[in-house]
């Protein structure tokens, strides 16, 4: 009767072994997670979607907020698609639950010094700049609030989404300052002036059928169980610009651009310098080939 016995007991401690080093790598696993937070993901779309490329902001921690490293994530992978030909359009999106964006990490701030500050301010205004000017279109998929630097990183983009049920606003002078990453000169330049002063006096937060109405975004998509109705919307318009003459889309963006900062005059000489880059394209002639043939264009970027 010994052996049975010790055969079990055996078996006891083997279990127990296992069970006990799979616990050990469940909390390893867990405590790494909780470590290192994964605070941005970029993907490049395939398929039907190719050409797209979507950054995920994912701290969850902090529900987005801008702190120095993220920040820096932020300006690295915008200027890795900067140079990507490959990438046709960009959507930003959220995965945190019911927030875009918080604005700026006033936890890390509150910390700096204030000599500090504006250096760090400076360059998130400089980040803005940089997707402002990105050569392919952006689209900003609101599901969730986007406030201070949130809102300023959503007007960087050339067309905004809202689900309904989200909130956006300027809120600085809550805190006695006011938006330093391009918010009022963007607002000012997407709604009316006197709109985006009341929205920056009173710090006022809008929804998203409100923000349609003022026309500070493009598109409201009600929200759906999923709290992406944005994101899905942003995707389908997305997946229709990318069909475009790559090299089109980019000279349009930058006729358009330039173009609003100065009169008509001038505006339309910069519209003809950027036809006149369209016309030895072989982009070009594929379109009027594929026009004539009655089939799809196959955009190449050439």
């Amino acid at each position: 009767m010994a052996a049975p016995m010790i055969f079990k007991t055996n078996l006891q401690v083997l279990f127990r072994s296992i069970i006990s080093v799979r616990s050990i790598g469940l909390c390893r696993h867990l405590s790494s997670q909780t470590q290192k937070e994964e605070e941005l993901k970029v993907e490049h779309l395939e398929g039907e979607s190719s050409g797209i490329t979507v950054f995920s902001m994912c701290r969850h921690s902090r529900k987005n907020a801008i702190g120095r490293n993220f920040a820096k994530k932020l300006a690295e992978a915008l200027e890795a698609v900067k140079f990507d030909r490959n990438v046709r359009a960009l959507v930003i999106r959220s995965e945190v639950p019911g927030v875009f964006c918080a604005g700026a990490d006033l936890k890390e701030r509150i910390e700096m010094k204030p000599e500090e500050v504006a250096p760090f301010v400076g360059k998130i205004r400089a980040f803005t700049s940089d997707l402002a000017n990105l050569p392919v279109p952006t689209i900003a998929a609101l599901d969730g609030l986007a406030v201070g630097g949130g809102l300023e990183l959503a007007l960087s983009c050339d067309i905004r989404i809202a689900a309904n049920t989200a909130k956006m606003g300027l809120v600085e002078t809550k805190l006695a300052i006011i938006p330093g990453g391009g918010g009022t000169q963007r607002l000012a330049r997407i709604i009316s002036p006197s709109m985006a002063k009341e929205m920056i006096f009173t710090g006022r937060l809008i929804d998203g059928e409100q923000a349609c109405e003022i026309g500070l975004v493009n598109h409201v998509a009600e929200q759906n169980i999923y709290k992406d109705a944005a994101y899905q919307r942003a995707l389908k318009l997305a997946m229709e610009i990318v069909t475009q003459g790559p090299i089109a889309l980019r000279l349009a963006k930058q006729a358009i651009n330039r173009g609003l900062e100065v009169d008509i005059d001038s505006g339309m000489a910069i519209e003809e310098a950027f036809y006149a880059q369209t016309v030895p394209t072989k982009d070009r002639v594929e379109g009027l080939k594929a026009f004539k043939e009655k089939r799809p264009p196959k955009f190449e970027g050439h």
